[in-house]
């Protein structure tokens, strides 16, 4: 029995860790997510071979950047229980963790960013719950319909 690819977002601060990063790692461990709707998403819908937009946040030109693929289930985000992590989590232990991360790999770059401005003009099109689009949404790693998904890599 095979289960239907899905799809996600993932944004990520470029300063922090880029597409050309995850290029030129191949493969990294997305930690550090600490909103737990999108630990949910990562934990409990994520799935190995489900497809991944790389989305740059918080710079000049915020957009999409690059496609991944999520190359594990997910396991405990180590960060959590080191004191010394910016991500580390008090409450957090080996025997009960709370966060958790999957490996992403790098697919390709996309031949151009697709900004957010560009994006946002296929509101409608992309529907109403969209992340992206929704006002006061924050998250950082969240579900994308193939529709979406298609409609997305159509303006590449």
């Amino acid at each position: 029995m095979s289960t239907r690819k899905r799809y996600w977002m993932m944004k990520s601060e470029p300063d922090a860790f880029s597409i050309d990063d995850l290029e030129r790692v191949s493969t990294e461990p997305w930690n550090g997510v600490r909103n737990y709707q999108a630990r949910n998403f990562m934990r409990d819908g994520m799935r190995v071979g489900d497809g991944v937009m790389i989305y740059h946040s918080n710079c000049k030109v915020p957009g999409i950047a690059g496609l991944a693929t999520v190359a594990s289930a997910a396991y405990p985000d180590s960060t959590q229980f080191d004191p010394k992590s910016h991500y580390h989590d008090p409450k957090a232990t080996p025997e009960t963790p709370r966060w958790f991360l999957v490996d992403v790999a790098f697919e390709r770059k996309l031949k151009r960013l697709i900004p957010l401005e560009e994006i946002k003009q296929h509101t409608d099109e992309l529907g109403e719950g969209f992340a992206l689009t929704a006002k006061g949404s924050r998250l950082s790693v969240f579900p994308v319909t193939a529709a979406q998904w298609k409609l997305l890599l159509s303006l590449e």
